[in-house]
């Protein structure tokens, strides 16, 4: 599979072209997402066209057209919350399929960067769940196994890489959204510092992020670049999310092992823990150092949406996602208070502990991939008990925090499934922990490509 990079090589070499590049994908797509599920639109002949433009540029300035644009004849996709002035946004919802006036600024800034939309990728309902299953189209499947869920929301984003689908996909992560289906697909996804990226329209319970998902770090970093900083859509990105310097040889890495981890998952992230020594880096294994803030998350999603959601939609809603609206309803604006205290308690807690570690590093998910229809194991798959996000205890507390978090690949199970290892840095260390990923992939070593195990099926 292609890099940005090796586009960006190829392009120049005049071994192919934007728009022979852009068609290739396209037909990729057409193909192989009866099966997997990953879009709910695409762009088709518009991305062409912009494609062929892209080749008009490069004629006329070759490399000189990178330099301006670094990302010219890079296909990406966008998850279906992100609003898209080209294409419909539903949202993952039958309550809304409108198509906005404008991009949202990461969109418009990766396309100002040369980079080419080449459709809207699956979430659940306003990505309320942690796997992509809605009413307005199939669950996405796992290309390492399509009888499996590739996680979610943004399980449209991670399945279409890992499946080559396009080189790049813009994702969000309100409780573990990019990282938790980056981890089950085998791909990288990055959640930047809070509000490090803009996120517009802004939400009101101040969890999500948006954040880039590739197949190497090197490609998220490239991703990442382009769309970070400040708008006035989002007045917490003006703020500007602090840079902390750290430096770059030893570091002191905080290893946690989270409750219910599974013994595979330990066996292959364990695995990496020789290779950070290798690099000089001292991990210490340590107890999860905070109480589990899954309560408070619970209560300030279901406040948030309660808050937008009317009684006059429900018929509309999500089965899931109607239980969590309607524990929403029965909260007091004490009891949300309470639960806003318990996330300012957490962020001193993480403060604190990141004077004594300069990263954290973890499993993503504790549990593998399980069936794609569901919202979450057995024990969690009963929306009125709201256990929906509780299998993801390495995930959600960072978005109650705000802290940078990347998940790359450490390997595969025996049964020759993906598992994610997560870095965790401090507010605003979002370059150690990329850089600290980078290192760590090198050393890792790729994992092979996922279609190549499922094409007889899809193909």
């Amino acid at each position: 599979m292609t890099s940005i990079g090796d586009i960006r090589e190829r392009l120049l070499r005049g071994e192919t072209t934007a728009a022979e590049h852009v068609q290739s994908v396209l037909t990729a797509i057409q193909k192989t997402d009866i099966e997997l599920g990953a879009f709910v639109s695409v762009a088709g002949d518009e991305a062409v066209r912009e494609a062929e433009l892209a080749d008009a540029r490069i004629r006329a300035e070759g490399r000189a057209a990178f330099e301006r644009q670094p990302l010219l004849g890079v296909t990406v996709s966008v998850k279906d919350l992100i609003q898209t002035g080209d294409l419909p946004t539903s949202r993952g919802s039958l309550l809304e399929n409108r198509r906005p006036r404008a991009d949202a600024p990461s969109v418009a800034r990766l396309r100002a960067a040369g980079a080419i939309v080449i459709g809207k990728t699956t979430t659940s309902e306003y990505g309320w769940s942690a796997s992509t299953v809605s009413r307005v189209a199939p669950p996405t499947r796992n290309p390492w196994d399509l009888e499996l869920t590739a996680g979610g929301s943004s399980g449209g984003a991670a399945a279409a890489v890992a499946a080559g689908l396009g080189e790049g996909a813009l994702g969000t992560d309100g409780a573990g959204s990019i990282r938790i289906p980056s981890a089950f697909c085998g791909v990288v996804g990055y959640k930047p510092s809070f509000a490090k990226v803009p996120y517009v329209p802004a939400c009101a319970d101040r969890l999500s992020h948006q954040g880039p998902i590739a197949r190497s770090v090197a490609d998220v970093v490239e991703l990442a670049s382009v769309i970070t900083g400040g708008h006035p859509g989002d007045p917490d990105s003006l703020l500007g999310a602090v840079e902390v310097a750290r430096e770059p040889g030893s570091l002191r890495i905080g290893w946690i092992e989270f409750p219910g981890t599974s013994p595979e998952i330990r066996r292959v992230t364990e695995g990496a823990i020789p290779v950070l020594t290798a690099q000089g880096h001292r991990v210490e294994r340590i107890e999860v150092p905070f109480r589990d803030p899954y309560p408070a998350l619970v209560d300030i999603l279901a406040a948030s949406d309660a808050a937008s959601t009317s009684p006059a939609d429900e018929e509309w809603c999500d089965p899931g996602r109607l239980a969590v609206v309607r524990h929403g309803r029965t909260l007091s604006g004490a009891t949300v208070m309470r639960a806003e205290e318990v996330r300012i308690a957490l962020r001193t807690t993480l403060h604190e502990i990141f004077d004594r570690y300069d990263l954290l590093a973890m499993a993503t998910v504790p549990i593998e991939p399980f069936d794609p229809h569901a919202i979450g194991p057995e024990w969690a798959s009963r929306p009125d008990d709201l256990l929906w996000l509780a299998w993801t205890p390495a995930a959600h507390p960072f978005n109650m925090t705000g802290q940078p978090a990347v998940s790359l690949p450490a390997g595969l199970t025996r049964a020759g499934l993906p598992v994610g290892l997560q870095l965790v840095g401090p507010f605003g260390a979002d370059d150690l922990v990329l850089s600290a990923a980078s290192r760590l992939e090198a050393d890792l070593g790729p994992l092979p490509a996922a279609p190549d195990r499922v094409t007889e099926r899809i193909l």
